[in-house]
């Protein structure tokens, strides 16, 4: 009898040692899952800031006073449009 006593005791023992053990594992499993999700959130309130930054910066007003006063670009009117021809290279001088 003190033998299934003691085998029962033993039992419930590990029981409860590996129920903690499972508590713990889970609480931290869970920390990790919320920090994770407010990694993500923060990702995203990111992502989007940047979206919007890049539509505001890509304007075409906004590019076409860049283009203007940064790199001194002007308008294409015809006088001051080159044009260029192009004429095919002869074959006979190809040939050896």
């Amino acid at each position: 009898m003190t033998r299934v006593n003691l085998f029962l005791l033993l039992s419930v023992v590990l029981s409860a040692l590996y129920l903690v053990q499972v508590q713990y594992d889970s609480r931290r499993l869970f920390t990790e899952l919320d920090r994770a999700q407010a990694e993500q959130r923060r990702l995203q309130q990111d992502s989007e800031r940047l979206l919007v930054e890049k539509r505001a910066q890509a304007t075409p007003a906004r590019v076409e006073k860049i283009a203007h006063e940064k790199l001194q670009m002007r308008q294409a009117g015809p006088s001051i449009t080159t044009y260029v021809n192009y004429t095919e290279p002869s074959t006979a001088s190809a040939q050896p």
